[in-house]
């Protein structure tokens, strides 16, 4: 690799020739390019502070994205800082090292020669970058004016020199080889033959690899030497007006080392033959009108290459430190002078590119470089293009000369440059960039950056809620979508998580109703509490949204939500209720496994559990009237009893035969004289039951569906036609018979008639609503006694094994609100006793035998 950017015309052309050349030159900037636009419009967006690409990806990305990019653009910065120090000690062991088989002190030929002798001068050089680096940025920056006005009287020297010096041979010393092998390249001035001949490509054997040179191997040393474009960008922390400096120079400094090579790459093709392009990356001295001041110069512009990395990477080393995203680990680098210099950093960086120089292998660090600098400047487009597309009001950069065009075209510019230079170099780098963004995923803190996915999530779920549109529903892709009211979710936990899995990825919602009046309150009460609903969200994993609200009652709590509750095509459908009763609640938060496993407190903001004697905050006729509410609404309605004692974990991990069941008791037990299999709210019960059982916690247990027959009825028939409606609805469920002659025959007593005599008053009208599918029975309470609902009760309970969970169900409120408490006082004891049970109603068909 040539020793300084000065002379990397020449290899490029010596190797690729003058037209690829031009198109590497072209590739290269249209990267740097687009890069350099993102850049500028990011760095205009705001105040920047140290860590350059860094500090921009992080605030823009978040901290998982930044900090991995920030490891690789400081792997990046070390690896090309130590690719300078080295390409400077060849240099120099060129000009002053003593050639094999000669005697020392031959003419000025004084350094010998070996792996460790230019490990040595490395490290000298290396010290001196550290020394400048250690001062501090102010030394840094006057280094780096004088050595830009040293290089720059070289290039005048250099472009003079084509046209000033006569044609003459060069003879080319080969040190890496036998030290007596030489070849002889030659100047020859302005000659056409020299251009025709250099116009192709002429790939050459690398003398210090021995490796076959390719256009991919040749652009990866190339581009390290374009890389200098961001070292203002790294600078930002040590800038008065980052904002100003970084588009100003960054550009400026693009589009004159793009001339440059350029201007270089032709005139070096029209007067220099290939041997001495290919085998001399010093020739541009031995043509000069003035050899030693091209010497200094390639001198000089090395060491402020490796000099700017070196300091570039210490600031990213810094910032890292001080965002705290690695823990004790970068501790040491937050440590800076009194004059603020992050000594430690640089420290740290120097340790790691001494370790480097060990490898000794200019091109072999020259592909790696080059890959992390393409995968950092992918990422900076993709922040650009994220903050773009987020289209967030607070992205209002000065600089406008970019679009989410320039953006993508930069990102895939670098994405195919990776892939062409080394396939398995950037197959590792992105590897390496998943694992460190998987471990700062999880083990970093959050911060308080702001995340970008956030505002993408917004832009995106917003455009998709307005294409969900609710006239396009079929009833092959219904889905529930649950509002579940908790009072206190101290005593609610187990109910919580199991209508996570009843959810089948569809819309969660947690209500809570608060008994205030806004209008005596100073402020929202509400507020303060969201934090503690969302933290208890995640400790206890269910995929849910919260709502809360304040009413003068639950029940016009649960009417607000349901009417507001979602947003578009994603609202609630089914409202789930826990059981009105008198069992004591019990605080099941502090034994839940997500508080005993981490040792970590109960949120706070959540108050303790309503004592026994305490009266209830909603009385028996409002809660059945909230009921009525939801089906008047047609909502679909669950009613959970005795979910708390529902230990999910044991009755699905026991080892024991038989597997865990769910018992599916798909007939009105409150309507003996209208049972049927087939209604609307029958399906819907056996429906829900069947995504239960598709939760990947329920799939080891079995749907047992209990068919209720009676004597002269044809049970089998009777089961036959539900054994193919279960076939044609694809459910998996093994149907068991169950007499109830006994049972019906006290709801006939209590109906002063035979079975299959005249039926009485209301009857025929009850019969008609319900074929017509509005399912109101207005005196349903009065139909059934206390004797035949315990009868029922207790032929459900006989039914063994005793199940996991059981689905019966739910009458439909009675139209006659004064016998809402008798309805309820019915439901208990139809539910007394049975364990973990639901109580399903549904208004509308959700199942379908369709393709």
């Amino acid at each position: 690799m040539p020793a300084s950017p000065l002379s990397l015309a020449g290899f490029v052309v010596g190797h690729a020739g003058l037209y690829q050349a031009l198109a590497m030159f072209a590739v290269a900037y249209f990267i740097i390019g687009m890069t350099v636009l993102s850049v500028c419009a990011i760095a205009t967006n705001g105040a920047l502070d140290a860590g350059g690409a860094y500090y921009m990806i992080s605030r823009a990305l978040g901290p998982e994205f930044g900090g991995s990019i920030g490891i690789m653009f400081f792997l990046a910065n070390v690896c090309g800082s130590a690719l300078y120090v080295l390409g400077l000690v060849e240099a120099v062991v060129d000009s002053f090292g003593i050639p094999p088989g000669q005697k020392a002190g031959t003419g000025v030929h004084v350094l010998p020669q070996s792996y460790w002798y230019e490990l040595l001068y490395g490290t000298v050089l290396l010290a001196l970058c550290l020394l400048v680096c250690l001062v501090g940025a102010s030394i840094y920056a006057k280094a780096t004016f004088l050595i830009f006005l040293i290089v720059a009287g070289v290039l005048g020297t250099i472009l003079v020199s084509f046209f000033a010096t006569r044609p003459i041979g060069v003879p080319i010393r080969l040190p890496h080889f036998n030290g007596s092998e030489t070849e002889n390249g030659s100047f020859t001035g302005f000659s056409l033959a020299t251009l025709r001949d250099n116009l192709g490509g002429g790939y050459g054997v690398d003398y210090t690899t021995g490796q076959m040179m390719s256009f991919s191997s040749v652009f990866a040393v190339m581009f390290n030497g374009c890389t200098g474009i961001m070292a203002g960008s790294n600078m930002s922390g040590d800038l008065k007006r980052p904002s100003y400096s970084i588009p100003r120079g960054t550009i400026s400094a693009v589009l004159f080392t793009y001339l440059v090579y350029n201007l270089l790459a032709f005139l070096m093709c029209a007067t220099c033959n290939r041997t001495l392009l290919q085998k001399d990356y010093g020739f541009l001295r031995d043509i000069s009108i003035f050899p030693p001041l091209v010497t200094v110069g390639i001198y000089a512009a090395t060491l402020s290459a490796a000099m700017s990395n070196l300091i570039g990477a210490s600031r990213i080393l810094y910032a890292l430190a001080r965002d705290d995203l690695f823990g004790r680990a970068l501790v040491l680098a937050k440590k800076t002078s009194a004059s603020g210099n992050p000594v430690m950093a640089v420290i740290l960086s120097w340790l790691v590119v001494q370790l480097v120089l060990f490898s000794g292998k200019l091109n072999t660090i020259a592909g790696v470089v080059t890959t992390f600098f393409l995968l950092v400047y992918a990422t900076v487009n993709l922040a650009c293009l994220a903050l773009e597309w987020a289209s967030a009001p607070n992205f209002r950069p000065t600089f406008r000369y970019f679009t989410w065009h320039t953006c993508l075209l930069g990102i895939a510019g670098c994405c195919v440059m990776m892939f062409l230079i080394s396939p398995v170099s950037a197959s590792a780098s992105l590897g390496f960039l998943l694992l460190l963004l998987l471990a700062l995923h999880y083990l970093s803190p959050s911060s308080t950056w702001g995340y970008i996915s956030q505002a993408l999530i917004f832009h995106q779920v917003r455009k998709y809620l307005l294409m969900l549109d609710v006239r396009k529903d079929h009833v092959k892709f219904w889905r529930p979508q649950m509002l579940l009211m908790v009072q206190n979710p101290r005593g609610s936990t187990r109910l919580i998580d199991f209508v996570n899995d009843l959810k089948k990825s569809g819309l969660y919602v947690l209500g809570h109703v608060e008994l205030q009046d806004l209008d005596t309150l100073p402020s929202d009460p509400l507020q303060p509490q969201q934090d503690s609903w969302l933290s208890l969200v995640d400790k206890l994993n269910v995929k849910a949204f919260v709502s809360l609200t304040l009413a003068p009652s639950v029940r016009h709590g649960v009417q607000q939500l349901l009417f507001t509750s979602g947003l578009g095509g994603m609202r609630p459908n089914t409202l789930v209720l826990g059981f009105y009763d008198d069992t004591a609640p019990q605080d099941g938060l502090a034994q839940h496994p997500a508080f005993t496993s981490t040792r970590e407190e109960v949120p706070l903001g959540f108050p303790p559990l309503r004592a026994p004697a305490t009266p209830k905050l909603l009385s028996a006729r409002e809660y059945v009237g909230i009921v009525a509410d939801a089906l008047k609404m047609l909502r679909n309605v669950l009613l959970a009893r005795q979910l708390e004692s529902l230990d999910k974990a044991w009755e699905l991990r026991r080892a024991a035969s038989p597997p865990p069941s769910i018992h599916v008791w798909p007939v009105n037990l409150l309507r003996p004289d209208s049972a049927r299999y087939a209604d609307t709210c029958s399906l819907f019960l056996l429906q829900m039951a069947c995504v239960l059982n598709m939760a990947r916690a329920w799939r080891r247990a079995r749907l047992r569906l209990f068919l209720c027959v009676e004597a002269g009825a044809m049970p089998h028939a009777q089961e036959e036609k539900l054994r193919q409606l279960l076939k044609d609805l694809r459910i998996q469920a093994q149907i068991q018979l169950v007499p109830w002659d006994a049972v019906t025959r006290l709801h006939w007593q209590t109906r002063r008639g035979p079975p299959g005599g005249p039926a009485p008053a209301g009857t025929a009208e009850e019969e008609e609503e319900d074929e017509e599918g509005t399912v109101n029975f207005p005196s349903n309470t009065t139909q059934v006694s206390d004797e035949y609902v315990c009868a029922a009760n207790k032929l459900v309970l006989e039914q063994s094994p005793a199940p996991a969970v059981r689905f019966l169900y739910l009458p439909r409120p009675p139209a006659d609100t004064s016998l809402y408490p008798l309805y309820l006082h019915q439901l208990e004891l139809l539910t007394r006793g049975l364990g973990p049970t639901v109580l399903v109603h549904g208004v509308s068909a959700v199942t379908s035998t369709q393709l």
